[in-house]
């Protein structure tokens, strides 16, 4: 059945709660804002799923935060990367994160094409349907003002009898909510403040007394009520709200797809109940509700000193590969492919360790290699002689060269670079090799090899994997740099509660 949120006898209530907490006045003329959202691609490029499809990728455009997307000690998290990833994996496409700076726009990323799907608790809304579609909706959440307890004003603000100054991200839907509510002559007591902060942000802001309140979805306030203390939840300006993904309007393929996938996991039935299938519940179980799991779980292995915010061995790897010349956040994002940050990981073919040293290949042993220093020490001494090998070349061939190189060994990228050779094509150009990577998994073409057959297909998505995580990565260390932000580091070790 075609699924509409439903709006309960609740919804009265709160309206004419909203007339007793915010007094009216007369209303004004106001100038109509023809681009209330700020966007700036009113265009969307054309890439629907046939695109998508051949190119064995789907972009998610997200927020880093500890709701929709974040790192868990080096391993990605998060309640949108996982319901998507899902998708994708059902399709037999490789999940890419694309993470909207502070500043940017996730309309515009969408419609720029730097993504295919907005994927952040995104709610449904009119001002944004002028720039894009959305998916069927897999949930519903009510928007609820959110103060600090210890503010000495505390219970005037709860019943709604004082004036209290808001902050709120521009271009969110907050933000349109206040917005239309002034419209109508109601929240004439509000002063909204907009600002860049996400809502994890503000949360924390308003806990630190940075702002007297701001508003944030009951899922959301719920999830972080487990690790940040002193927040307490006002009224709803908005109830029942459809959260879904947003997508280009001129992907009509890529939305029957998402909406397919949506109506397996979520549905409202003819009494308006929510009916969610056991995969979905276990996410928002737990990224949403379980406090202690949110809170209290974590996992023995990655309790190390080496600890940061990357992955659990920051403080290990970054002095080794910076006194080695090498690209420290690379040199995580290999280790994150290889072991998933375990220091015992073993594999089939015998090598072991963080970075995964075959110690027939090494001068130490099998347990010398088990100690994370000893392995990177190894990693760092074999990416280093293929990076000499391929020196002369520019850094991004120069490293999917190097990543094929460690993956698959140097026979078989020899092979591949001399059947780009043998077609007069340039064999230090990553894109024909791996092209050739592929031909080496058919007969007509391993047969001829020196070093045979070739898992191609697992080698090209190991170095899109490797330097798209890398990128990943130094997105994540930037918004450590920008000012007035809480410190990345600890913002992650909040998230890293979450299992």
């Amino acid at each position: 059945m075609s699924l509409k949120p439903v709006k309960s006898s609740l919804n009265l209530v709160l309206f004419a709660f909203l007339f007793i907490w915010i007094p009216t006045c007369t209303q004004k003329v106001e100038k109509v804002d023809l681009n209330p959202l700020q966007v700036t691609e009113l265009q969307p490029i054309q890439r629907d799923w046939d695109t998508i499809k051949k190119s064995k990728r789907l972009r998610m455009i997200t927020r880093y935060n500890s709701i929709s997307y974040f790192l868990h000690n080096g391993v990605e998290k998060g309640f949108e990367y996982d319901f998507l990833k899902s998708f994708a994996k059902e399709n037999d496409l490789a999940l890419e994160i694309i993470i909207a700076q502070e500043h940017e726009n996730l309309i515009d990323l969408l419609n720029s094409g730097a993504g295919d799907v907005i994927a952040a608790n995104y709610a449904v809304n009119n001002d944004r349907r002028i720039y894009h579609d959305y998916s069927q909706p897999y949930n519903l959440v009510n928007q609820v003002v959110v103060f600090n307890e210890n503010n000495p004003d505390s219970a005037e603000i709860a019943n709604g009898s004082l004036d209290i100054t808001i902050a709120v991200r521009n271009n969110s839907s907050y933000y349109s909510t206040l917005q239309n509510l002034k419209k109508q002559g109601l929240a004439t007591n509000l002063t909204i403040v907009e600002v860049d902060s996400d809502t994890e942000s503000l949360l924390n802001a308003v806990a630190s007394n940075e702002y007297e309140a701001t508003i944030a979805d009951d899922n959301i306030f719920k999830a972080a009520s487990a690790y940040v203390q002193g927040l307490v939840s006002g009224p709803a300006i908005a109830s029942s709200d459809s959260v879904a993904w947003g997508i280009r309007k001129n992907a009509p393929q890529l939305k029957e797809k998402l909406n397919k996938f949506v109506n397996q996991h979520y549905r409202i039935d003819e009494e308006g109940v929510e009916k969610r299938s056991a995969f979905l519940n276990i996410l928002i179980e737990r990224y949403f509700e379980n406090h202690r799991r949110i809170f209290a779980q974590k996992s023995a292995i990655f309790e190390t000193k080496y600890t940061g915010v990357l992955s659990p061995f920051d403080k290990l790897i970054k002095p080794l590969a910076d006194s080695a010349g090498i690209d420290w956040k690379m040199l995580v994002s290999i280790a994150a492919q290889e072991s998933r940050f375990d220091p015992d990981a073993k594999s089939w073919a015998g090598a072991v360790g963080l970075l995964q040293i075959n110690h027939r290949f090494s001068p130490y042993s099998e347990q010398e290699l088990l100690d994370p220093e000893i392995n990177i020490k190894e990693a760092i001494r074999i990416l280093t002689e293929h990076l000499n090998h391929y020196k002369y070349l520019d850094e991004e061939n120069k490293w999917a060269l190097v990543l094929a190189t460690y993956n698959a060994g140097v026979g078989h990228v020899s092979d591949a670079r001399r059947i780009v050779m043998d077609s007069y094509k340039d064999p230090n150009n990553w894109t024909f090799v791996e092209a050739a990577l592929l031909k080496l998994m058919k007969r007509e073409y391993f047969a001829n090899a020196r070093y045979g057959y070739c898992r191609g297909i697992e080698t090209v998505n190991y170095v899109r994997d490797v330097m798209k995580r890398r990128d990943m990565y130094e997105t994540i260390l930037s918004f450590a740099s920008v000012d007035n932000k809480q410190n990345t580091e600890s913002t992650i070790s909040l998230m890293a509660f979450v299992q």
